[in-house]
């Protein structure tokens, strides 16, 4: 009996110092995938592209300017004296509202409050990082932000995925960085 416990000892031991094995991908992929999404969204930045070039087109009232960063905004409310814009570190107080590409309000301005945000410091959608920074106190601007500059793929909340987006943002006050 003692020389069995030995055996299984001994065996249990050396079957234990053998080198683990390196796993196998279960399934290797290819780089189609990638191509796929990248295919996918460019009809996806198309179609959204021509959903607001067609808003620009019918609006009248408002002159739109198309920023370098790829979405187009107008000021519902300009500065005729231009003061300073925010920059890095600056620190801003504003308020906005967000609606469909229909103009049906998502989110109103009392639901969303007064917002806090350092530039380039905080996490925001890039649109809203970037359209900030074009507004003086004081300035109302309407931006038109492709889901890409929004919340893109994975949406958020009452906002669908991919869902291009109509911003009015109010700058209430600019903060220097010190």
């Amino acid at each position: 009996m003692k020389h069995n416990i030995i055996l299984f000892m001994i065996i249990g031991l050396l079957l234990s110092c053998t080198k683990p094995k390196a796993r196998k991908p279960i399934v290797q992929k290819t780089s189609s995938f990638l191509k796929e999404s990248i295919e996918r969204n460019k009809v996806i930045n198309k179609n959204e592209e021509k959903v607001f070039l067609d808003l620009i087109k019918s609006d009248s009232l408002h002159e739109y300017l198309s920023s370098e960063h790829g979405f187009w905004y107008y000021y519902n409310t300009k500065n005729s004296i231009p003061t300073p814009l925010p920059k890095s570190g600056d620190s801003v107080n504003y308020t906005y509202e967000i609606k469909d590409v229909n103009g049906v309000i998502i989110y109103n301005t009392e639901e969303l409050g007064v917002r806090n945000y350092l530039i380039d410091k905080q996490e925001l959608i890039t649109g809203m990082q970037e359209g900030l920074k074009l507004l003086q106190k004081g300035e109302t601007i309407t931006f038109l932000f492709p889901s890409h500059k929004a919340y893109g793929y994975s949406g958020y909340k009452k906002i669908n995925s991919n869902q291009p987006l109509i911003y009015t943002v109010t700058l209430k006050d600019l903060l220097p960085s010190k």
